[in-house]
């Protein structure tokens, strides 16, 4: 039973595939068919046409010849290519011929060629133009004009570089600065922001002292870029990562780091854990450097 079921499977799969391919061949006929087909009507077309046209001459002459008439009316491309490059026939040229000769070679007066002239005028006209524009009116930009134009534009795209370069950094990829640059633009921010919590000086109010040797959340850049930027809810410090891009955060960051060691007066006793001497040490000459 199952053999005669696989049989019969296999029967019909190869009936199916002799159809499909009787069908594709079918196909290739037709197609071929078809443009042979196209091709002889073509050309009867063709020679029905030429046979016409001979008739036509042969019966009505009056015809024919209006119609060549009407076929030289059509634009005469090579006439006109030869007038541009003042191109004379053959037989014109004992018309233009100059009256001296050497040794029996005679010179042809040439005129010059329609297309030199309306090149050199335009040139000339250029010239003018140009004169007027860059020398005259100044309408356009000298060289030196356009050289400074181009400077100033390479600067702007360089400012726009390096403020989207600057806000690329994170809590991973921060670093001290150790030009002082960003301390120094960070006392504006700190100065703007947070010296509600944390004093002038740093010296703690609020929030705890920025000078001393302890810290609650760590003394590194990273420590100090990742409390500024999510804060800390439970000691009632807010995340400040929605109101300073992180330029400005990492700019803080170094400021609040260079307060080390500042003594400022009234400093807020002690918070956290004290960090090693080699540490605020390195810190402190990573700033001063």
């Amino acid at each position: 039973m199952m053999n005669t079921i696989l049989l019969a499977v296999d029967t019909t799969a190869k009936t199916t595939e002799w159809y499909m391919g009787s069908g594709k061949v079918y196909n290739d006929v037709l197609i071929i068919a078809l443009i042979v087909v196209m091709l002889v009507l073509l050309c009867s077309s063709i020679v029905v046409q030429r046979a016409v046209n001979a008739i036509i001459k042969l019966t009505m002459p009056d015809l024919a010849a209006e119609e060549d008439a009407k076929r030289k009316k059509k634009i005469d491309w090579q006439g006109r290519w030869n007038k541009l490059l003042s191109l004379r026939p053959l037989e014109e040229e004992k018309d233009i011929e100059i009256d001296h000769e050497y040794d029996g070679i005679k010179e042809l007066d040439n005129p010059i060629p329609a297309w030199f002239n309306a090149l050199f005028y335009s040139t000339l006209a250029f010239g003018i133009v140009y004169l007027l524009v860059y020398h005259v009116f100044s309408w356009g930009l000298s060289q030196e004009q356009e050289y400074h134009h181009e400077v100033a534009v390479a600067e702007k795209a360089k400012q726009e570089y390096l403020a989207q370069a600057a806000n690329l950094i994170d809590e991973t990829s921060i670093t001290v600065d150790e030009t002082g640059s960003m301390a120094a633009s960070g006392k504006a921010i700190f100065m703007a922001n947070c010296v509600a919590c944390h004093g002038n000086a740093g010296e703690g109010g609020i929030g705890p002292n920025l000078t001393d040797d302890y810290w609650l959340h760590g003394a590194d850049i990273k420590d100090i870029f990742k409390v500024v930027k999510y804060g800390v809810a439970a000691k009632g410090m807010v995340p400040w990562e929605q109101t300073l891009t992180p330029g400005q955060i990492a700019e803080v960051s170094n400021y609040i780091l260079s307060l080390h060691g500042s003594n400022p007066p009234n400093a807020k006793e002690p918070q956290g854990e004290k960090i090693s001497e080699a540490a605020a040490t390195i810190d402190a000459v990573a700033i001063v450097e």
